[in-house]
């Protein structure tokens, strides 16, 4: 008897299998005329087969060529709508910000914060979080003179460190890095750290791991196939990086909670704490403002502020190591401009060559190629095709920054991109480096001020070249993949200018 329910079962199994597969090839046959257009799927795997998951990107722009600025693939079951050109970007999350607008909670996003916190949320959550951290950045002077001051002290504690190198070829990954994560440091716990303290070297690293590994293809395959999880080595090394830093953010924040004043505001966490307070105690109710929101979004600023600019200003010395003459350019308009004094903010309209160097350096560089996906809030009809709500959707960075009409020379490093022919900055409206619309980088206004004034110190103090017995021509311009694209690890000295 048991035998045959045995048979009996697996026969089932059998038989469902097969109609799933029936049903999903009759899916695949038959698609909606208004749908997107796109590759072939095969049953099961979609498109897996037909691009390349080590630089999915590239893989999506090549197919953009041939597909449209609107098509469709298949990751295994989950169909993805990808949004390929700068006119298409821009209309889909400026013009149509709200079908747009909403975060796509991939698996392995969800595993980030159960839904909690600034990036990986959507909702009157999402709405709250956002609001309240732009406001709070703002109040501690994203952009104005407060934050100038911090960044400005941290550059001088990161010339310091390049100083005892002494010329001396060193890996530029952890310093920067550092000094980056310092940064938004002061602004969500209210303090800097030793580049020598361990603790702080572990949460700065740990972060760049976490989004590396984010990025890898066993963990691009589990967010299509989430029952692998346990099985991948990569998830569980991610698992227990997110824990590590959960666990050192809740520490912080306790150490801020037991110190806290209400009539002194010293960080991001301080503010979260008092605005709780007073929702509290006015007896207003607000479910957002809870413990995991706080933990989650000073997580979500912390590595988001650490990875991106860290990665980017790396890009910005590694080409100017790779194009010497460029360099050379930089320095003699900080001369000229500002002389041997600290570079302040308010110096970039003066300097228009070195603010065209930063942003050639941040549209070659890419570091962000498909940003994080969105997903549809509802139905949308979107240039002549039906959108469902719901559907996953790519806005391709890499196909608004290298797209050929936009940009004179989008595959060469040439800051003349930013520049009009008599030499003066030019903004460039397919400059999106940071997205666009509902979801843009909370942090963009910081992130523009930190890049312009590190790179602007670092080339007054230092020439940047490589180590000795490579050539400019030999420098790896290679990113390594992760979920941002970052340098390979390679030397570079800095020399003191005289």
């Amino acid at each position: 008897m048991f035998e045959d329910l045995h048979h009996a079962a697996v026969g089932s199994l059998f038989g469902i299998t097969v109609l799933l597969l029936l049903l999903h090839l009759l899916y695949f046959s038959f698609p909606d005329r208004r749908d997107p257009p796109g590759p072939r799927p095969l049953p099961l795997f979609g498109n897996l087969f037909q691009v390349d998951l080590k630089r999915l990107d590239y893989s999506l722009f090549e197919l953009s060529k041939k597909y449209g600025p609107v098509f469709q693939v298949h990751f295994g079951l989950k169909k993805v709508v990808v949004l390929a050109g700068y006119r298409t970007v821009k209309e889909a999350l400026v013009n149509h910000a709200e079908e747009f607008g909403n975060r796509d909670i991939t698996p392995i996003f969800y595993d980030f914060t159960k839904g909690n916190g600034i990036l990986f949320s959507n909702g009157n959550s999402w709405r709250e979080m956002r609001r309240f951290a732009l406001t709070t950045l703002k109040n501690f002077g994203m952009g104005k003179q407060m934050i100038e001051e911090i960044i400005i002290e941290e550059c001088q504690h990161l010339i310091k460190e390049l100083e005892q190198f002494e010329g001396q070829a060193f890996s530029n990954t952890q310093p920067i890095n550092y000094a980056a994560a310092n940064v938004i440091a002061a602004t969500v716990f209210g303090k800097r750290f030793d580049y020598k303290d361990p603790n702080f070297q572990a949460m700065v690293d740990r972060d760049n791991e976490i989004i590396y590994l984010t990025g890898t293809v066993s963990l691009l395959i589990y967010n299509f196939f989430p029952w692998l999880g346990p099985v991948l080595k990569n998830w569980k090394n991610l698992m227990k990086h997110v824990e590590d830093g959960k666990a050192d953010a809740r520490k912080m924040i306790e150490q801020l909670k037991q110190t806290l004043d209400l009539d002194i505001c010293r960080c991001f966490v301080d503010a979260f704490l008092i605005h709780k307070r007073h929702l509290e105690d006015s007896a207003i109710k607000n479910p957002h403002f809870h413990d995991d929101n706080l933990l989650y979004s000073v997580a979500n600023l912390f590595a988001a502020g650490n990875d991106t600019t860290g990665n980017t200003l790396k890009w910005c010395l590694l080409y100017m190591a790779k194009y010497p003459h460029i360099q050379v350019r930089v320095q003699e308009e900080l001369s000229l401009v500002v002389g041997k004094r600290q570079v302040k903010a308010e110096d970039r309209k003066n300097l228009p060559y070195t603010d065209a160097v930063i942003h050639e350096s941040q549209r070659y560089a890419n570091i962000a190629p498909i940003a994080i996906p969105h997903s549809t809030s509802r139905d949308v009809t979107f240039q002549g095709y039906l959108i469902q709500e719901g559907t996953t959707v790519f806005p391709l960075l890499t196909s608004v920054l290298y797209d050929e009409r936009e940009w004179e020379n989008p595959y060469s490093f040439n800051p003349s991109h930013f520049l009009d022919s008599e030499g003066k900055f030019i903004r460039r409206e397919a400059f999106l480096p940071f997205s666009a619309g509902r979801r843009v980088c909370p942090g963009e206004s910081l992130a523009k001020m930190e890049l312009f004034i590190f790179f602007t110190s670092l080339l007054q103090h230092f020439n940047f070249s490589p180590a000795p017995g490579i050539s400019e021509d030999e420098l790896d311009l290679s990113p390594v993949v992760g979920f941002t694209l970052s340098p390979q690890p390679q030397k570079l000295c800095a020399f003191l200018r005289k």
